[in-house]
């Protein structure tokens, strides 16, 4: 007797008229600014050949992650802003859905790699041209690429064949899992358990490896004898650990947990940190951080 839901009512940011236009112009200003900061770093490490190396490669694949992951879901919240419907169908948010987080798997892996990087050049610097060659450094990231976009693969197959036949209001600005499967008439046991495990493993599996990498890195920076070695070696990571800091700590808070019911409306707004600020700041993280960069903006940007 239940009518099956085929189309869904993203709420976003409910509120007055002067709100929704203020947080459009905000939007669309941190996505136009977080587009052109990640195009920035790419093409400042293509057109300097001093700074084609594993460490660099990563991060071009980095910030070219970042770009992809703000748009696969900013731009339907700016339309929503701004339009009279809030709709999308049920097709078009699992595909949301798949691409936000493929991607957001997918820049897991990427930081672990990363971190692995930082380790074998800090920690056998006479081996890392012959450990980290060009051939390794492309199979490390395309598996990246791949892995993050096959784990998803599994929650979303399951997410299909979930019948939604009561509200079709989603309580996000995008279809993410939480709000989205908890409207399903059907039990989502079975999704809440693969999500769960499938998050645990990705989030944590991925953060072990980082932590092992930062362990041996530190001890390795705490035997140099001299203090301004020990804080030039230190300078080569510092940006990639400040990043790794904010993603993994709101990352960890969204997705393990037993419940995907539990907390929306703060869900809601971690998942802002992540998807719209987080690309935003990595590309000045890396900018401001990162002592090559800085030298070539220099050089860039000074004239007499």
């Amino acid at each position: 007797s239940h009518t099956l839901v085929k189309e869904f009512i993203l709420v976003g940011f409910p509120g007055s008229r002067y709100l929704q236009l203020s947080l459009f112009v905000i939007l669309l200003f941190v996505y136009v600014l977080t587009v052109m900061g990640n195009v920035s770093i790419i093409i400042l490490v293509r057109t300097h050949r001093h700074l084609h190396s594993p460490m660099y490669y990563f991060l071009c694949n980095f910030s070219f992650l970042e770009i992809w992951f703000t748009t696969a879901c900013v731009p339907k919240t700016l339309v929503n802003l701004v339009s009279q419907s809030q709709s999308i169908s049920f097709t078009g948010c699992l595909l949301q859905m798949y691409f936000v987080f493929s991607f957001g798997c997918t820049e897991y892996f990427l930081l672990a790699v990363m971190a692995y990087d930082r380790y074998v050049a800090i920690c056998y610097p006479l081996s890392y041209s012959i450990i980290m060659n060009s051939t390794m450094s492309t199979r490390l990231a395309v598996g990246s690429w791949i892995s993050g976009f096959l784990v998803i693969s599994v929650p979303t197959s399951l997410i299909s064949r979930l019948s939604f036949c009561g509200s079709n209001i989603i309580n996000h600005f995008f279809c993410d899992i939480s709000p989205w499967t908890v409207l399903s008439c059907t039990d989502i046991s079975h999704v809440e358990m693969v999500c769960f495990f499938m998050f645990a493993i990705v989030i944590l599996g991925s953060c072990v490896i980082t932590l092992v990498s930062y362990v041996y890195i530190i001890s390795t920076i705490l035997k140099i004898p001299s203090t301004q070695g020990r804080r030039r070696t230190f300078s080569t990571c510092s940006s990639h650990l400040m990043v790794i800091i904010i993603w993994y700590g709101s990352t960890i808070f969204l997705h393990v947990k037993p419940s995907i019911k539990a907390s929306l409306e703060l869900t809601k707004i971690v998942t802002i940190l992540n998807t719209v600020v987080t690309p935003l700041l990595n590309p000045f993280i890396y900018t401001f951080r990162n002592t090559e960069v800085k030298e070539i903006l220099k050089k860039t940007f000074s004239w007499k």
